[in-house]
């Protein structure tokens, strides 16, 4: 694309981890058509999450409490083009709105914090873990059942303050957004893939703009990770089968290895006490049909308690 006389307005939260990622999101655009980064204002949109921080997400209705404010603006025109952590994407878009690219993706894995203990295995029974995440919680329930669970929200440096204050014992961050904050050091630990599997779309950055907005759509292709992109249509698929939201406690992950799709799914009880997993692989081609199918595999096998709308 040549350099257009407009400024094109990219909408996000204002978390120190947001604006992070929209700026690395704006360099890239920037390199990507030769523009200067001044052809990109970011526009800062505060969401119901962000103004709420005594209650579980689940209680306030999901995910959309992250984007709700800044969908609104795109589709009012006040803003081009959204940065969403993925994760933070609801299954289902706003009418008009589409997930045009996901840019890039950083290790999914979570990072367990504390000044207590050296790991999760190692912490005091009865040892109080701080969380705001169903999955989060579940999987901990059933790794360690005599641990107590209390909630805690706030971006990155709040929480980390909290866990390594012994104001809780612990808690479990995103490991991208420690390492995009350049605050990974702070890890205790990183969490296995395999025992502490990720939340949907974790660690991805995903670029939303207005469905018939060809302009916009042609930017942000330039910057589009088709390996990140082919991993998030496995995983969105499977996530909408289930009818996911932070109300159910769903973890999955894909990834293109030598050139076919591999994907894990999950659906645990919140209590930790059942849980219901399945893998599949196939062509790259088949990425969103190989995650619906694992979606309604799980959906027919999942515990009762853990989906809102369980068969």
């Amino acid at each position: 694309m040549t350099q257009s006389s407009r400024t094109f307005r990219i909408g996000t939260r204002g978390s120190p981890l947001a604006l992070v990622q929209t700026e690395t999101v704006r360099a890239k655009l920037a390199a990507a058509h030769g523009w200067p980064p001044e052809a990109f204002e970011i526009v800062v949109v505060k969401t119901s999450g962000d103004r709420v921080h005594d209650r579980p997400l689940a209680d306030l209705g999901g995910k959309g409490l992250f984007t709700k404010e800044i969908e609104e603006a795109l589709l009012a025109g006040r803003i081009d083009l959204a940065v969403h952590s993925a994760k933070d994407v609801p299954t289902f878009l706003p009418k008009g709105l589409t997930l045009a690219a996901f840019p890039f993706r950083a290790d999914p894995r979570d990072a367990f914090v504390s000044a207590r203990a050296g790991s999760l295995a190692a912490l005091p029974r009865g040892a109080v873990v701080g969380t705001a995440s169903i999955r989060r919680e579940a999987l901990i329930r059933r790794l360690r059942p005599d641990l107590k669970m209390t909630l805690l929200r706030g971006n990155v440096a709040t929480r980390l303050e909290k866990a390594e204050s012994g104001a809780v014992d612990a808690t479990v961050i995103a490991l991208a957004g420690l390492e995009r904050l350049g605050l990974a050091a702070r890890a205790t630990a990183v969490l296995d893939l395999a025992e502490f599997p990720p939340a949907v779309a974790q660690g991805a950055i995903a670029i939303e703009i207005r469905a018939n907005d060809a302009k916009a759509e042609k930017l942000v292709a330039a910057i589009d990770d088709m390996r990140v992109a082919t991993a998030l249509k496995a995983e969105r698929a499977f996530l909408a089968e289930l009818d996911g939201s932070c109300r159910a406690p769903i973890a999955g992950h894909a990834e293109v290895v030598g050139g076919r799709i591999e994907f894990y799914g999950l659906v645990i009880a919140p209590d930790g006490t059942g849980a219901a997993e399945t893998r599949r692989a196939g062509a790259v081609a088949d990425a969103a049909a190989l995650g619906a199918d694992a979606g309604r595999e799980l959906r027919a096998r999942a515990p009762k308690a853990a989906l809102l709308n369980p068969v």
